[in-house]
């Protein structure tokens, strides 16, 4: 096994897959303009129609989503808002810029929810309102729902995010503490038609998750977030302003948030334009050129990090050792969102974490595993992930490294930190969630 070069073609097989996800691009794919008629999908808008045309665009992707839309709709775009945690490489023509606070909310993400409160309640029957939405859109607009305070909701955040909550657990809390969360920003955009283009981080692209679902009906309710509380063990290290709101809903002592039938679906239409899927096919398609025999295990990966981590090189020694879904040399390409439980202080993300108890199980195996986020960032560190092979834990060792301390302390960003094997790519633009890409020799 030539290490070095299939280290190489792991990379180039994730850079694929980052770059089907590319926000503007996935905008194009489903927007045309031919003279006064703007289709989505299959569905046509006649503008002549529309006095307004209004683009509120938030998440990690924002800004590229953006660009998509002015390049379709140019001078025809009335204004609109750009929400991210990142500045634009280029200035917008027709729509405003909030940097914005991630992965925990601040003081500008309520400034820029203000904003675009103030953009939406211009809006009207004869008017069009275009949300672009995609993964980090729940920290970057924030607006706490009366009685808690931006405080309240950043505490709350962070206690769950150490937690090992999943996504769905933590936005179904977070849809319950918002005023603009589960349906909140389609409550004010209406009576305007609405359209919502999402690039999907979410495991199953469910698009009441995404963001928190400010644009669609929410499935959960409070007692569904009191339930994730109870799961977790949270209802004595949470604000106390957040226990007893929830527990007043749980009571039907606040309004739910909005739910299927409260608005007519013929005003609004929502699209899921990229998603963890569609990086996955790409990555698979120039693994086959590689010459890999390719299995697509799933987009929907989930659970504890570690835990996955050792049920992917289950399925990689299969492969080593009979040829066992596939023949060698093989290429395991996966997706989705892993957890980390937290039990110390030390750096790292869900994606070193992987890729550290990878390396665990893989020792002296010809199999080399990148485990990355797709918007560059893993988590709480600079770099997208980590690459690992069977020499990893053995080079660590004549270094006097422990694989086994580093995974005890969360420390796997300083692990590959001293091997040289973090993947830093800074931000991507994009985010579609995790790729996983296992090469077997």
């Amino acid at each position: 096994m030539d290490i070095e070069k299939t280290r190489e073609n792991a990379l180039q097989l994730y850079n694929e897959a980052v770059e089907a996800a590319n926000p503007k691009k996935c905008v194009l794919d489903y927007l045309s303009l031919k003279q006064d008629v703007l289709r989505v999908d299959s569905k046509t808008y006649n503008l002549k129609e529309f006095e307004s045309i209004y683009t509120i665009a938030f998440g990690k992707a924002a800004s590229s989503m953006a660009e998509g839309i002015e390049k379709v709709l140019g001078d025809r775009l009335t204004g609109g808002l750009v929400i991210s945690n990142l500045q634009p490489e280029k200035h917008f023509k027709k729509l405003g810029f909030y940097l914005s606070g991630h992965p925990v909310p601040d003081e500008r993400s309520v400034s820029a929810t203000k904003e675009v409160m103030s953009i939406l309640g211009t809006a009207g029957k004869k008017d069009l309102v275009i949300f672009l939405i995609s993964g980090g859109g729940s920290a970057l607009l924030s607006m706490p729902s009366p009685g808690l305070s931006l405080d309240d909701i950043r505490k709350a955040t962070e206690t769950l995010l150490r937690s090992g909550v999943d996504k769905n657990g933590l936005n179904a809390v977070r849809k319950h503490i918002s005023q603009i969360k589960g349906g909140g920003l389609l409550k004010k955009a209406l009576p305007a038609r609405v359209i919502t283009l999402i690039l999907s981080n979410v495991v199953s692209d469910k698009i009441d998750a995404i963001a928190s679902g400010p644009t669609v009906p929410d499935s959960t309710t409070y007692e569904d977030a009191w339930r994730v509380i109870k799961a977790l063990g949270l209802e004595h290290k949470l604000p106390p302003q957040i226990v007893v709101h929830l527990e007043d809903g749980r009571k039907g002592e606040l309004p739910e948030t909005l739910k299927e039938g409260e608005f007519d679906p013929e005003m609004v239409q929502t699209l899921i334009v990229g998603s963890n899927i569609k990086s996955l096919i790409a990555a698979q398609k120039k693994a086959n050129e590689f010459g890999y025999n390719t299995l697509m295990l799933s987009s929907q990966i989930s659970g504890e990090a570690k835990e996955v981590a050792k049920v992917i090189a289950g399925v990689a020694f299969d492969i080593e050792r009979s040829d066992i879904p596939v023949k060698k040399p093989s290429c395991i390409i996966f997706g989705g969102e892993t957890t980390v439980t937290v039990h110390s202080r030390g750096k790292g993300g869900r994606s070193t974490e992987t890729a550290l108890s990878f390396c665990m199980e893989i020792i002296d195996h010809n199999i080399v595993g990148l485990f990355c986020d797709t918007d560059g960032v893993d988590g709480p560190i600079d770099a997208a992930g980590a690459i690992c092979d069977g020499q990893s834990r053995l080079k660590a060792r004549t270094i006097n490294v422990s694989a086994r301390e580093h995974l005890a302390q969360n420390n796997s960003y300083d692990f590959f930190d001293k091997l040289g094997d973090l993947i830093i790519t800074g931000p991507t633009g994009t985010n579609v969630m995790d790729i996983g890409i296992v090469i077997v020799e």
